[in-house]
């Protein structure tokens, strides 16, 4: 006799027998066994994942954010610079001191090249793009204002100092506000930077936590059901996510450490003083534009006033003792102190030279302003710029080091996570193997 075979409907599914079997306790160990190992391979490339994102932004900063954010202070130190330079130079008279023009040509040739390397990196930003073209555009207007002014003056014609004075406008309207908002942008591109590198990881973290908590779940569970106190498999898968969670949570805190004291120590105190440095070559420039003007420049005497009060002034607004309380050992506090002193002197200088200009000695204001007389202006200035220099080169230097050691802080992390969750991987798979033996 045949029997017929069940309806289609009766036969078990393999869904129905899957649900089934995982009533059963051999049934639950390999559900859990795919769920932890499941959670331990996303857990180990999450991590991963995210380590190596924190080297590679550590790496960034030092190899291409911070460079490109010193070319941009650069475009505006040389071009201010430059601006200065030649109102000194008209000042002379004539034809210009041979170190004068070779400082104004040695200024524009390091602008050029701060430029080409600053635009660079303007990407998809329109209006780091912007700022970029509106230097590329100008600065040779801006050239050839000048060697017009300097053509009209070594003939003795008054219509340099017309061209001159043209030329800076440009410099003050368009070209320096565009150097300026250019820095800005690197800057505020390399102060995210340095917050995404020193940030907690928590969605690493709370998958950490989570695997771990499974894996103390699943011993507790196997305790019940074996009456053995230990699982050696699962304790290794345990240990192995424990010292991992151990060796990430001390390295990215030491690393956040150093970043926290590249950012303090190095770019917070470098932008500072880059404002300062700023705000003195402003100054100087207002200064040597005032004695060109001849009585006809009396904003920019009032501009030298509302600058110098950040390099001079008393209180929070002086930039100088701002770049002090920031110093991060004694020679960069005394470099700066140093320049607060020379600071000082370039204001009583500038009150002799305006004294005298405003007697009617202008001959011996001009002599006072861009001589080389010890307590000259131009003296106190060479000096407090000097300060400036050696203190931003020592504020980058900070930034490197600090940011390094946060680099090496990470060393080894990223392979070593890989090798605790392979191993993590190996217990869980070993201990459940061996308490689903027992039932077979």
């Amino acid at each position: 006799m045949v029997t017929a075979a069940p309806p289609e409907a009766e036969r078990p599914s393999v869904l129905r027998k899957a649900t089934r079997s995982a009533t059963t306790t051999p049934g639950r160990l390999s559900v859990i066994a795919v769920g932890l190992l499941l959670l331990t391979v996303v857990t180990g490339l999450i991590g991963a994942l995210t380590l190596q994102g924190k080297q590679a932004t550590l790496d960034d900063l030092v190899d291409r954010r911070e460079p490109l954010a010193a070319a941009a202070q650069q475009i505006f130190r040389s071009l201010s610079d430059a601006d200065a330079t030649a109102a000194s130079a008209f000042l002379s008279g004539g034809v210009e001191p041979a170190d004068l023009r070779a400082r104004y040509e040695r200024d524009i040739a390091q602008a050029g090249m701060a430029l080409g390397k600053a635009s660079s990196d303007v990407g998809g930003d329109s209006n780091a793009s912007d700022q970029v073209a509106i230097l590329s555009q100008q600065l040779p207007v801006y050239t050839g204002l000048i060697e017009t002014a300097r053509s009209n003056n070594r003939q003795g014609f008054p219509a340099g100092a017309a061209y001159l004075r043209e030329a800076s406008g440009l410099m003050r309207s368009k070209i320096l506000p565009a150097a300026e908002r250019l820095y800005d942008i690197d800057y505020e591109r390399l102060t995210a930077e340095q917050k995404d590198a020193r940030s907690f990881p928590w969605a690493a973290a709370v998958l950490v936590l989570g695997l771990l908590g499974a894996l103390v779940a699943t011993q507790r569970y196997l305790t019940r059901k074996t009456n053995r106190l230990l699982n050696v498999g699962l304790v290794t898968a345990t240990v192995a996510v424990v010292v991992g969670l151990l060796w990430a949570t001390v390295a990215l805190l030491v690393e956040a450490a150093h970043v926290a004291d590249a950012e303090r120590n190095g770019s917070q105190q470098v932008d500072v003083l880059v404002q300062a440095r700023i705000n003195s070559l402003k100054c100087r420039a207002d200064e040597t534009l005032t004695l060109v003007a001849r009585g006809d420049g009396p904003g920019y005497e009032r501009e030298w006033q509302q600058l110098s009060a950040t390099i001079t002034g008393e209180g929070d607004a002086n930039l100088l003792r701002q770049a002090k309380a920031l110093a991060s050992d004694d020679a960069i506090a005394g470099e700066v102190q140093q320049a607060v002193d020379n600071a000082d002197a370039w204001l009583a200088a500038h009150r002799k030279v305006r004294e005298l200009d405003d007697s009617g000695q202008y001959e011996e204001a001009v002599r006072f302003a861009i001589g080389d007389a010890p307590d000259s202006a131009a003296a106190a200035f060479g000096k407090l710029d000097k300060n400036l220099i050696t203190a931003l080169n020592a504020g980058r230097q900070e930034f490197f080091t600090q940011t390094t050691r946060a680099g090496q802080a990470l060393t080894g992390l990223v392979p070593g996570v890989v090798v605790l969750a392979l191993v993590a991987a190996i217990g869980i798979t070993m201990g459940i193997r061996d308490r689903l033996r027992e039932y077979r």
